[in-house]
């Protein structure tokens, strides 16, 4: 069966049998992620806040313990989100689906998916659906 093409009107063409290749970056990197996460998670398990706090002698030493710890779990956070758009873009690849924008149904721009291999929308309807779920500023008090 010969791979399928889409042709986005944009003059871009993506051909599905390409996609092995994405699907090779993205379980490295997930690979990468799981390992990272763990080590992290281990590095909380030996460290906790409680061992940090009980180092510090002052407010500004337990301020440092505190944005540690902070930062610590935003980095599993950010990790963990990571892990679950590389098996969402599996799972599209899985399905046939990888590389046709989810808002749309056009084909992703090849440029956008090589430096974006989990990108679900093409680079408009990503623009777009950022303008519409961008947060407004708090204002400053």
């Amino acid at each position: 069966m010969a791979p399928q093409i889409h042709d986005s009107g944009r003059g871009e063409r993506v051909k599905r049998g390409e996609y092995s290749r994405f699907e090779h970056k993205l379980r490295e990197r997930w690979v990468e992620l799981r390992d990272e996460t763990s080590e992290a998670l281990s590095r909380s398990d030996n460290e906790t806040y409680a061992d940090i706090a009980g180092r510090v002698s002052d407010l500004e030493d337990q301020s440092l313990a505190d944005l540690l710890v902070d930062v610590n779990m935003a980095e599993v956070t950010r990790d963990v989100q990571e892990i679950r758009s590389i098996e969402r873009a599996l799972k599209r690849i899985a399905l046939g689906t990888y590389g046709v924008c989810v808002s749309c149904g056009q084909p992703i721009e090849p440029e956008r998916l090589e430096a974006h291999p989990t990108a679900n929308r093409c680079a408009t309807c990503q623009r777009a659906y950022e303008h519409d779920h961008a947060t407004a500023p708090t204002p400053r008090l």
